[in-house]
Parts: structure tokens; sequence; C-alpha cells
């Protein structure tokens, strides 16, 4: 057997081997600055990472991942536009997503993406067709400041993602939206909700941003909207849907209500986008400067199904205090009904079409309020038949006058005729006789149009009332089922120049009541001999029932029902004077007494005499 011997030989060499391994592995170690950069490496990709996970997660409504990457990079991208120094604190939220708000009236959609309203559902109304009623949905509305940066960079907040927070202040729901450079720069628009209320307080301020914002440059706030049809008849509900404001200590204006229109204003307190019987409304504490207002008419052909009716726009300088911007405002999303915008005390209730002067002031002081006592325990047809009765016997003294005065014509006419036919060849002597007759009578054409125009003022108020009276939205009555638009009962095939596609009915006895008033009235002095320049009484008495039946077709049943209502309760009245408080030969006996006893004439009548005696001769002389 062979011995085994120790291999020095060997051993050298294994030492050798292994020395050269750890000589090369120390000089291949990385250095302290490689360390530093994979590490950095390593970090940037976690980050990545964490930055795809979060785009996932759905705040309300989630967007795709892709699209969350690129947002989490366009934020990067603001926070280097905003300025060069440093960020502190995490990556605000780059999400697409949503925050909801709400109250018992309204439910708001608020979007990260330019921290605007989205959406604005009134939980308590309808549309015509049953649908709910949306004041914004489906980017109908772009609400965004444009400014610069003091790199003049201009950007728009409609493009940049808001960071949500909500909070409670008391019973009221708050929600921040914040665009933030870091945790103590940044821009906030803050909504603040309260419980029952259409009103909602909306906060807009810069923090920290002094050396971001470049003064020089305006910082705009503008405002598109399209209004959204709720009505059946396109046309009664764009007649009455108006941008509307107030400016410079409560003055009050509005833009066009049928085609396009623009204008400029300062000092404005507060502007509505009214959809006829809703509102968008955004007020500001501080007046805002240098707003110009737009109005486009949305609705070219009233035959085609619309589904936007106006789009209008507010384009409004903010001008900043010590380099910050600080406004308080308030939105406000809800019905146009007087009584819900009178009690914010903020001269709302100019929003509404009520009527210029006095009309406006018999509509606020007198009809709204009796109006909104009855509607409060009888239902709305009955409330309106109600109104029309005690209008009506307020007005009723007038019309005695009135009817008083045709009694005395009446009684006149043979001897007018007379006179017309004693000097026919002699107009001017005509007339002269004429006047003295109805000197010595005590009569006189104009004392039976002073009492008509008394009514003018109640007549127009009511003609305005009706169609902006929220509390006939959607009430039903006999065969309408909805007193603030048309009562249709036939639907044609076809569309009639200014008369449309249906046949409502109210409007037709409305017509037929004013036809039998008419005749009662005007059909009597049709008897007399018809004398140049005087309008034409057939063609008067056929107008107006025509005009009723053919302008009314489309508009609100209510205001026709009232009509109806009211001309029957006229003739009503009149038949009561006529058969049992007014004896014709009373009133003959009594001008013939008034004819026997010597009469003075007024300044007036001795002036007009003059006149009339200066001109016949004159014409005799030639």
């Amino acid at each position: 057997m062979e011995e085994k011997k120790f291999d020095v030989k060997s051993l050298i060499g294994f030492l050798l081997i292994g020395g050269i391994l750890i000589w090369m592995l120390y000089n291949n170690q990385p250095t302290e600055e490689e360390l530093a950069a994979e590490q950095a490496k390593q970090e940037q990709v976690e980050t990545q990472e964490n930055n795809t996970d979060n785009a996932t997660v759905a705040q309300g409504e989630s967007e795709s991942t892709v699209a969350a990457v690129n947002d989490s990079l366009g934020q990067a991208r603001l926070r280097e536009t905003l300025g060069s120094f440093a960020y502190s604190g995490t990556l605000p939220s780059a999400n697409g997503g949503t925050t909801t708000i709400e109250n018992n009236k309204m439910e708001l959609v608020v979007s990260n993406k330019g921290g605007q309203v989205v959406e604005a559902r009134l939980k308590e109304f309808k549309t015509y067709d049953s649908l709910p009623v949306y004041l914004i949905k489906d980017g109908n509305s772009q609400f965004n400041l444009t400014f610069s940066t003091s790199d003049n960079r201009t950007l728009n907040t409609g493009n940049l993602y808001f960071e949500p927070s909500i909070s409670k202040n008391g019973e009221n729901n708050v929600l921040s939206m914040r665009l933030k450079v870091s945790d103590d720069e940044y821009l906030e628009y803050r909504y603040e909700l309260k419980p029952d209320d259409y009103m909602i307080d909306f906060g807009l301020k810069t923090q920290g941003l002094q050396n971001v914002i470049n003064t020089s440059q305006p910082t705009r706030l503008k405002w598109d909207f399209k209004g959204y049809r709720h009505a059946k008849s396109i046309s009664y509900e764009n007649r009455y849907t108006r941008l509307t404001y107030e400016y410079d200590d409560e003055k009050h204006d509005k833009l066009s209500q049928t085609g396009d229109d623009d204008e400029l204003e300062g000092g404005v307190n507060w502007f509505n986008f009214r959809q006829h019987f809703f509102g968008s409304m955004l007020l500001s504490n501080t007046p805002l400067e240098d707003v110009k207002f737009t109005s486009n008419n949305l609705v070219k052909d009233e035959e085609v199904d619309t589904l936007y009716t106006k789009q209008y726009s507010a384009d409004a300088l903010l001008e900043p205090t010590n380099g910050e911007l600080n406004y308080a405002m308030n939105m406000y999303y809800g019905p146009m009904d007087y009584k819900v915008l009178n009690d914010y005390d903020r001269g709302l209730d100019e929003a509404m079409p009520l009527g210029w002067g006095i009309f406006g002031t018999i509509n606020k002081y007198i009809i709204i309020p009796l109006f909104g006592w009855l509607i409060s325990f009888l239902p709305a047809g009955f409330a309106i038949i109600a109104l029309t009765i005690i209008v009506k016997i307020c007005l009723s003294p007038i019309q005695y006058k009135q009817y008083l005065s045709q009694a005395k014509m009446k009684v006149l006419r043979p001897e007018i005729n007379e006179i017309n036919e004693k000097y026919k060849d002699n107009k001017m002597k005509a007339q002269q006789e004429t006047m003295s007759l109805y000197n010595k009578a005590g009569a006189s054409p104009l004392s039976g149009c002073l009492p008509s125009l008394l009514q003018i003022p109640v007549f127009y108020a009511l003609f305005t009332f009706f169609p902006s009276a929220f509390d006939l939205r959607q009430k039903s009555f006999l065969w309408a089922d909805d007193l603030s638009s048309y009562d249709k009962i036939a639907q044609l095939p076809f569309k009639i120049p200014f008369y449309g596609d249906h046949v409502a009915l109210f409007p037709i006895l409305a017509a037929i009541a004013i036809f039998i008033y008419m005749t009662m009235t005007t059909g009597q002095n049709m008897q007399q001999t018809q004398q140049p320049g005087m309008p034409n009484m057939k063609f008067l008495m056929y107008l107006s029932p025509v005009f009723m039946l053919i302008f009314f077709n489309n508009y609100a049943s209510g205001l026709s029902l009232y009509y109806f209502t009211s001309n029957l309760i006229t003739i009503g009245i009149m038949l009561v004077i006529k058969n049992f408080i007014l004896d014709e030969d009373k009133v003959h006996a009594k001008i013939q007494a008034k004819k026997a006893k010597p009469r003075k004439q007024n300044k007036f009548q001795r002036k007009f005499s003059e006149m009339m005696e200066q001109a016949e001769q004159q014409q005799k002389k030639k």
C-alpha cells in the first residue's frame, strides 16, 4: 500500500487561487456613489409601482390606470411649472375621481379635475317626462380659473387636479378641494352645504402663492353653462330662459331672450343662468369687476327635439389682495320660486320675470302673497279661480263706471246720429255740436276708456305672474296635467305657423268668452255710424278672440284658465249691473235734466271750443 504524503505544492496552489479571488472581489465592490445611484434607482421603481397602484383606486368614479399614471406625471409637471422652490409632502391625488355631498334638497358631485361641480341634481323635482332634474350633468358646465405664473406660463384649473377633503361644520357638510404646491401652498375651492337649503357657501382663496401667481397679469374666473330643457313646450320655456344679474347697488338687467347677446358690466353682485323654473347662480360678497356676459340661443328649430335651450357664459376679473385671492361667494342651484328667493334677502327675486315698475310691485305685494295663501289650502286650479274672483270683485267699481259711461253713450246715440245727419257735409261742425252735447249731458267717450286704463296694470301684472308661478308647475286641473304648460287635447299631424302642432282647450274657451264680452261691449257701438279716423269696432271684436286662440295655444294653461274665468265673471257682472243695478231710463232722465241746466265749461272744454270755432271760421274763409 502506498503511503499518503502531505503535498506542499497543492497547498500553495490553493492559497494562491484563494488570494486571487479575494483580490478580485475587493477590487470589484461598488463605490458609495454607485450604491447611492442603485438605491435611488430602486426607489424610483418602487415609486412608479406605488403610483400605478394608487391610480387604480376609485374616488367616486374611477378612470383607467393609464390615464391615472399620466395624471400623476401631469401633476408632477404642475409643481415644476408653479415654481422652482422645493416641494414637501406626498404627491396629491391625481385620480380623475369625484366626491359627492348632499342634503335633503340636492346632490352635488364635485370632480377632482378642476375641483368643479360636474353634477347638480334637485331631489324634489322631475322634468316634464318624469326624469330627475339635473341642472349640471354630462359636461354642460365648465367652471375654472385662468392665471399666469411667475415664469409667465398660463394655467387653466379646469385641466388640473385638486385634492378632496370632507369635514363637518356643525350640521353642514364641507368639501375642500385643494390644488396643492405643498401642504402650505395651494389654491382652494371650499363648498359648504347646509341642511334643507339650495344655497351653498363657496370660498375661493389662495394660500402662500404670492410668489407663484403673477399679479401683473389678470386672473379670471369663467363659467360656461348650457341650460337643459325641462318643460314640454320648447318655445315657451325658452321664452323665459334668460341671463339676469345685479350690479352697482341693486341695479338689475338681463340679456336678450331670443337671439345672441353679450354685455360688459362692473360691480356685479350676482348673476343667474335662469332656465325658466330653475336657476344656477353665483353670488359674491366682493363685487366682481370687468364681467363679460354672453347668451346664445341653441333652439334653432322648435320642431326638432332639443336637449339644451341656451348657452351662457360669464367671464369675471378676480383681484388679489396682498398677492392672494380671497373671495367669499355663494352658489345657488334651485327653483325660481319667489318665496324661496325672497327669503335670502339679497334681491334674488329680481331674477324672476315679474314685470317692471308698478307691474312688479303689484305682483310682489298683492298677487303673490294672495295666491300663496289661496294655494296653501286649495288645489292649484281652484286657487286660480278664487284669485280671479277676488280680483274681479276688487275691480267691479271700475267696471261699473265703465258700464255707466257706455249706458250714457247709448242714451245719447240717437241725438248724435241726428247731429251727424244734419251736418254730414260739415264734419267740423258735427264734431263741435257733438262735444257740446257731451258737455251738456255730462258724458264723455273718454270716461269709458279711463276705467279700462286703470285695469291695465293689474291685467299685465297677472300676465307676467302666471308664467313665472312655480306653484303651478306640474299641478293638474280637469284635463290639464300641468297648469304651467299647455293643455293639449289633440295632436295635429302637421304644424300650423304661430299656432303649433296641437290643440289646447283652455285658449279656445277663453277666446269664446272674450268674443261674447266684446259683443256685449263693442257690439252695440257698431250700430253707431263709423266716423273717419275711428277704429273699426267690428275688426277689434274679432281680433281679440283670434289673438287669444293663436297666441295662447302654447302658453301656460293656468293663464288661459284665468282669462276664461275672468271673462265669464266680467260677463256676469255686466248682466247684474244692467238688469239689477243700472236703469237706462233713469240714466236718460238724469241726462235730460243736466241738459236743461246751464253747465259751466271747464278750462279744457273752453279751450277746445275756441279751437273748434277758429277752425270753423278758417274753413269758411277758404
